[in-house]
């Protein structure tokens, strides 16, 4: 079954691609005051990007192997 991408959620999905992000730099950059736009938190719920803690960081954002799969399949 393939899903329709959403481009601002690979936008996202391929930032976080690029380097495991701080959960503060993802709020600090991704934030917005449009509850329509819930870009980072759909890319959560669909299992694209995985909140963990890293001992000596603490909570970060990271993509996952769905993720890595998304942007192949929309050629990113």
């Amino acid at each position: 079954m393939s899903e329709t991408a959403d481009p601002l959620v690979l936008d996202f999905v391929e930032w976080v691609a690029r380097e495991p992000r701080a959960y503060a730099e993802v709020i600090a950059t991704w934030k917005t005051s449009c509850p329509r736009l819930t870009i980072w938190e759909d890319a959560a719920e669909r299992g694209y990007v995985t909140r963990d803690t890293l001992p000596g960081v603490g909570l970060i954002i990271a993509v996952t192997t769905d993720g890595e799969r998304l942007l192949r399949t929309n050629g990113r």
